[in-house]
């Protein structure tokens, strides 16, 4: 080994430097931060503080395996079968190119070359992290835990975690500890990232101030299935982060000569705190949609609060003919259109329309709806099975299942195992008959229930599958699929609300649905939290007139509008209970979206403030020049302000304090430096509870 040799990978603002340590053979992180700081000594030298700990327990180490690191918490576990846990490897050697590096361990005696992989991420702050494992000996091994990475954070006072945390209606509610010492773990074992964690989790040192833009590190893991995320305060003031997936059997086979890719850890840095952190977010996001980052989300109608499960022709166009009149582009017809759907109990699997709601044919309806100017849409749930189908009856091995054992129905339903090749082949053929066969521009894939007996009976011992690994490679097969042979349709991405929100569904995806709940205060609770971690072109969000659930209070359809249009803009109220007065306003507001959809989907988000804050709102700055400022009076609107005739303010970040801006709906022009210092005042009133201001730069 050739000790001090330092690998740095540069993004366009950060710096992460990599060594090997002089204590042992393992690579440790070095300084991460902006560029240059790896430009003096290391503040993440922990070395020597290891009494009753050995040297890579008190390591910042990049990845360790258990025996080399055995208290403080290993990233691998693996053995021989029979034999004790435990690797201790050699540093074998780097292979380094622009924006990537490749570290290599083995360990001869155990049969395993470990591979270190990190790769920049062009025109973004971050940096992908993954590990490859591959069996050299003659004999299989067992991996226990297979982590992706860790993610060593310098800190003086603990770390302050933010995470998203929630339920199913209530997800992404930003959440904050203080970690001092100790160990914090979040996760999901349902399948899917879950409702009541996102695969997020951002660090910041606690001793910087809570409202100060303090540097921030964050991390999300890229896998759509069982996952966790741990952050431990290790002796001597290390903060530690490990990321991984977790396999549903508790360990995975490695046979000789195999090779085993674990998820990617997206790792990110921003100086600018949360706010500049979810930039990053955004801008990487922007770049995992590629090409089809410039094709205009529609604003689309969905009859699913409407009509429920009582969908026929005649009323899907009624609806249809009210949502092309105020602006909409899209209608989707949720559940209910296919046979045997007359309620939740049935019919999932039999994906054919229902002759009877559809009596002059399915292809009819489609044209009709086309005819009125909008694009047609379908939602569908392809791993869901209903007991009493026709699928179910001829292929009852496709579910998941274990013999001898009750199969418990969720939401009246059992899941299909998507890690069967036929299974697969099934969903790819049931998507490219719809979409061949009918003139079907979007596509709502939802997912309502997670696997609960899982095995695969027949398919061997059930110790030797991966049965989560596998669903998720079916799961991303299948979308792949879809996006090569059907590359114009727009895909959404459900789980009963967002629980399947990963940077591999976005990949494949063009917008996700955040949550079931609408209602308009809880939903921009929601949605802030959401936007720390993922982009506003990627955030679904409907207009509906549904009551508060965790806040009851009651918002104008302005309010509604205006939180819906911090995204995608939907529309699912039923449109026919709506009085004239309100569908002209409903269309006034679709007509400003379609103006300013580009600057909110394509510029640079500010959050300001939080909905528990009387004034918050959403930044959006273009590169146009134009400003989007999407606010909200989320406290007290009965006319009766602390200083009476005093409005509201609301400062705005990151304009030229020299140049002026013109809001032309007001034919007021502010200078940069009166809306950073002051801000933009509102005066909040229960008519008057959200605006959106359009600013020009001049």
């Amino acid at each position: 080994m050739t000790p001090n040799q330092r690998w740095t990978l540069r993004t366009d603002h950060t710096g992460y430097t990599v060594r090997l340590s002089p204590d042992g053979p393992w690579a440790e992180l070095d300084a991460w931060g902006p560029l240059g700081v790896e430009t003096g000594p290391s503040a993440l030298d922990w070395s020597h503080r290891t009494h009753f700990i050995t040297p890579a327990d008190a390591a910042p180490a990049e990845y360790l395996p258990y025996g080399l690191r055995p208290f403080t918490g290993a990233d691998l576990v693996a053995a021989r079968p029979g034999a004790d846990r435990g690797a201790w490897w050699v540093f074998e050697g780097a292979t380094e190119e622009a924006g990537s590096l490749r570290l290599t361990f083995t360990d001869d005696v155990l049969g395993l070359r470990t591979a270190l992989c990190y790769a920049t991420v062009p025109g973004t702050d971050v940096i992908h992290r993954w590990t490859e494992l591959t069996c050299t000996g003659d004999e299989e091994l067992w991996l226990e835990r297979l982590d992706s990475a860790a993610v060593n954070v310098p800190v003086t006072a603990g770390a302050r975690l933010t995470y998203l945390a929630g339920q199913w209606s209530q997800e992404f509610q930003r959440t904050q500890l203080t970690l001092s010492r100790g160990t914090f773990t979040i996760g999901s074992r349902q399948g899917v990232p879950g409702h009541a964690y996102a695969p997020w989790l951002a660090v910041q040192d606690a001793a910087d101030p809570p409202d100060a833009p303090a540097p921030a590190y964050g991390m999300a893991l890229e896998w759509p299935g069982n996952w966790h995320l741990t952050a431990e305060a290790e002796p001597g003031g290390a903060v530690r982060i490990r990321a991984g997936r977790v396999p549903h059997e508790g360990r995975v086979r490695l046979a000789p000569g195999d090779t085993l890719t674990t998820p990617r850890l997206a790792c990110a840095f921003s100086a600018e705190g949360l706010d500049g952190l979810s930039r990053v977010w955004h801008r990487y996001e922007r770049r995992l949609t590629g090409e089809r980052l410039h094709r205009p989300r529609k604003v689309l109608y969905n009859s699913w609060e409407a009509t429920a499960f009582d969908v026929d022709a005649a009323g899907q166009l009624e609806l249809a003919k009210a949502a092309a009149d105020i602006g909409a582009e899209l209608f989707v017809v949720d559940d209910g259109w296919f046979t045997g759907r007359a309620d939740d109990t049935g019919g999932l699997g039999d994906w054919y329309p229902d002759p009877v709601a559809f009596p002059h044919g399915f292809g009819r309806f489609v044209e009709d709806v086309r005819a009125l100017g909008l694009d047609f849409g379908l939602w569908i749930e392809p791993e869901a099975v209903s007991p009493g189908s026709a699928l179910y009856a001829e292929h009852p091995d496709w579910v998941y299942r274990i013999d001898g054992r009750p199969a418990r129905l969720v939401r009246h339903q059992l899941l299909l195992d998507l890690g069967r090749t036929d299974v697969q082949d099934f969903v790819i053929a049931t998507l490219d008959r719809l979409l061949t066969g009918h003139d079907i521009s979007y596509l709502k894939w939802d997912m309502n229930r997670p696997p609960t007996e899982r095995g695969r009976p027949g398919a061997g011992p059930a110790d030797r599958l991966d049965l989560d690994a596998q669903h998720v490679a079916g799961y991303l097969r299948v979308l792949d699929q879809l996006r090569t042979v059907h590359p114009g349709v727009t895909v959404e991405g459900c789980a009963g609300g967002g629980a399947r929100i990963d940077h591999a569904t976005i990949a494949r995806t063009d917008v996700v649905w955040p949550s079931d709940n609408t209602a308009p205060l809880d939903r921009l609770a929601v949605q802030y939290g959401f936007l720390h971690a993922h982009a506003p072109h990627v955030m679904s969000s409907w207009v509906t007139d549904a009551p508060g659930v965790f806040d009851p209070r009651p918002r104008s359809l302005a309010f509604r509008f205006v939180t819906a249009m911090c995204g995608v803009l939907g529309i699912g109220a039923d449109l026919r209970h709506w009085d004239a007065g309100q569908r002209a306003e409903a269309a006034r507001w679709i007509a400003r979206y379609k103006e300013v959809r580009d600057v909110i989907h394509l510029g640079e988000a500010r959050l300001l403030g939080s909905p528990l804050d009387a004034t918050c709102g959403v930044q959006y700055d273009g590169p146009d020049g134009r400003t989007v400022v999407a606010a909200f009076g989320t406290g007290r609107l009965d006319g009766a302000p602390l200083v009476p005739g005093r409005p509201a303010r609301l400062r705005l970040r990151g304009l030229d304090a020299a140049d002026r801006y013109r809001d032309a709906a007001s034919a007021t022009t502010y200078s940069g430096a009166h809306l950073l210092h002051y801000g933009l005042p509102f005066a909040w009133s229960a008519e008057h509870d959200a605006e959106l201001v359009v600013l020009t730069r001049q």
